[in-house]
């Protein structure tokens, strides 16, 4: 029987978000296709392709046929690719066209779940496990409302100091469902749409022979309720002991901008035509800005809730590892690593880097048990992939956040072969990176 003979990855341009073609060659000159994620938030200022040039791109290259979606989460910058249009023409359209033979997602994305569920319990409930849906819903019609307060001519402050990023989380959680509907419908049948949760057995063997595919996330609720919270700090995190103290006190951050009595009052009227009395105004101002501190603090926790519901898949192809963790954070980690599927990831030979690089997305834990780190002359030398921008997402007013985090990257230059997109000229469409399997 024929048997994988070489990987390669193709890093596509997305700015900040995600879309990843993996290509398996076999011995018998036939190729698997896996298309991991497709989305944006925004392509880099300087570069001229659009969602449906990348979607044009992974048609040629895959010869008009994938074999495989895998969709880790659904946040904007990992699906917004997969959406339709009505002139028939959209990027997601050009996938839809490429027609899978299944699609993948997290379990908590299957439609028949009832209400208040928290996942399946074992293997033999695999035919129903899905998530709560009606607090999806919730979720994106509470980031929807904020945007579109945002929008509103006497919507929120611009002058306040993370309106962007409010703009940005918010936008990211709003439900794609035009996306959302492609990929419940591409594969065809139901049963070609195949909901995954750590530890369950993922049978591709018919799609890809003589090759494994492990889940170890998300888990369900009953496997751990983790991946409902957010941890502002923890040791595996990216930042120095001394930078604790200025993450703990982050909340405070935006209100100590905005706290003395009358700033920039004599603006007040530019940004926005008020009735109030002039001695009023502050009040009125303060209130403005706390709204909006709330504001964030929301659609925050529901992002990080989001990103815990990755799927993380590790392929194991011939003699090499490959790991997609999509937007997985600590919470989901953590389940993971304390399990007996952790081991797996002590001889991984790529790694694609969560979150576009965020702080809490590699946990140092995760990075130390990959034994194949090393420096550029290490043999077998762990190969690592970032798909990013700077400057988009985090690191205000001082804080250890930025994406991609510094010490991060500068870890994975010295330890790793690291193929950064936001290393790509505006001319060039992706990166390509082959592995030997053998």
């Amino acid at each position: 029987m024929a048997h994988p003979v070489t990987a390669t990855i193709r890093a596509y341009q997305m700015g900040f978000g995600d879309c990843f073609l993996l290509s398996f060659a076999y011995s018998d000159a036939s190729t698997r296709h896996i298309l991991i994620d497709f989305g944006s938030t925004g392509m880099p200022d300087k570069t001229k392709f659009s969602l449906e040039d990348v979607a044009a791109d992974i048609a040629l290259q895959c010869g008009g046929a994938l074999d495989i979606v895998v969709a880790t989460h659904r946040h904007k910058d990992h699906i917004s690719g997969f959406a339709t249009a009505a002139d028939g023409k959209g990027s997601g359209d050009v996938i839809r066209g490429l027609k899978p033979k299944c699609v993948i997602q997290p379990w908590t994305e299957a439609p028949d779940a009832p209400e208040g569920w928290s996942g399946p319990d074992g293997p033999e409930s695999a035919k129903s496990f899905a998530a709560h849906q009606t607090s999806l819903e919730n979720m994106h019609a509470v980031a929807q409302a904020v945007v579109d307060r945002l929008d509103r001519e006497d919507g929120f402050d611009p002058r306040w100091p993370l309106a962007d990023r409010l703009r940005f989380v918010g936008e990211d959680n709003i439900k794609n469902v035009s996306a959302v509907k492609n990929l419940m419908t591409m594969a065809g049948a139901a049963k070609n749409n195949i909901y995954v949760y750590h530890g369950c057995h993922l049978d591709l063997a018919a799609i890809l022979p003589n090759m494994t595919v492990h889940v170890l996330g998300p888990p369900t609720l009953q496997q751990s309720a983790s991946i409902k919270t957010f941890a502002k700090s923890s040791a595996d995190y990216w930042f120095k002991a001394q930078q604790l103290a200025t993450l703990a006190a982050s909340e405070g951050v935006a209100k100590s901008k905005t706290s003395m009595l009358f700033p920039g009052l004599e603006k007040a009227d530019t940004f926005r035509q008020t009735k109030l009395p002039t001695e009023m105004r502050w009040v009125a101002e303060r209130i403005d800005f706390a709204e909006q501190d709330q504001m964030l603090g929301i659609v925050t926790a529901l992002d990080n809730v989001m990103n815990n519901t990755s799927v993380i898949l590790l392929f194991e192809a011939g003699k090499k590892k490959l790991l997609f963790p999509g937007d997985a954070q600590l919470e989901n980690w953590s389940y993971a690593l304390q399990s007996d599927m952790a081991d797996l990831l002590n001889d991984v030979d790529l790694y694609k880097v969560g979150h576009h690089g965020s702080l809490n997305a590699t946990p140092k834990s995760m990075w130390q048990r990959f034994k194949k780190r090393g420096k550029a002359n290490a043999p077998e030398r762990l190969t690592t992939v970032m798909s990013t921008m700077a400057g988009k997402h985090g690191g205000k007013n001082g804080l250890p956040t930025e994406v991609p985090r510094v010490p991060l990257v500068n870890e994975l230059k010295t330890d790793s072969t690291l193929f950064n997109t936001q290393d790509l000229q505006p001319t060039q469409l992706c990166q390509t990176i082959t592995i030997n399997l053998q």
